[in-house]
């Protein structure tokens, strides 16, 4: 599994632009076996920032499959207008260190 993270910061847009294409783009993630999860989140403090997170089952799987197969053409398509407000865009690989709250409390 790798976690890649996407930053952006909108200076060409507005948020709900970049929700509004997420909410269309996010079909093509959710059909896409390579994709395991994600979740667009949204700073409090700077609302023109995001932060996209999308489990992956590889790096080499985003990769070669998601990127070369039937589902990254309409993606791209979708969500092209934001790429020049990318501020980072990697993949991550999780550790060991991590907690979850128990949800019974």
């Amino acid at each position: 599994m790798t976690v890649e993270y996407i930053r952006y910061r909108l200076t060409a847009h507005t948020p709900d632009d970049l929700m509004s294409a997420y909410a269309a783009a996010g079909a093509l993630l959710s059909a896409a076996p390579e994709c395991r999860s994600f979740a667009l989140t949204q700073c409090e403090e700077e609302p023109t920032v995001f932060i996209l997170r999308i489990v992956w089952t590889s790096t080499r799987d985003h990769l070669e499959g998601f990127r070369k197969g039937p589902h990254f053409p309409p993606f791209f398509a979708a969500i092209r207008a934001f790429i020049g407000e990318i501020e980072e865009m990697r993949h991550y690989r999780p550790t060991a260190v991590s907690w979850t709250a128990d949800t019974d409390r």
